[in-house]
């Protein structure tokens, strides 16, 4: 199953590790790690900058966000009650 996160984009619920709110950056571990995933080209920006509301890591990417991590989650169950 996959779960749509934006724009034309959409994740494996298998490689899916977490989902998180981006107010979760404001602490300096988080910062840290995306800084360190940014250098090393695995962060994908999906839709206009400035915009993202959510951070999805999978076990290849990570991914901001437009969409909400409470819509991400729901969608995300609902998948999984599906397949």
């Amino acid at each position: 199953m996959f779960l749509h996160i934006g724009g034309y984009t959409a994740v494996s619920l298998e490689e899916l590790v977490a989902i998180l709110d981006l107010e979760t950056t404001k602490r300096e571990s988080t910062r840290e790690f995306l800084g360190f995933a940014a250098d090393e080209k695995m962060v994908v920006h999906i839709g206009k900058r400035e915009r993202e509301k959510s951070i999805i890591i999978t076990s290849n990417r990570i991914y901001l966000s437009p969409i909400s991590a409470a819509t991400l989650l729901k969608r995300s169950l609902l998948q999984e009650a599906v397949g």
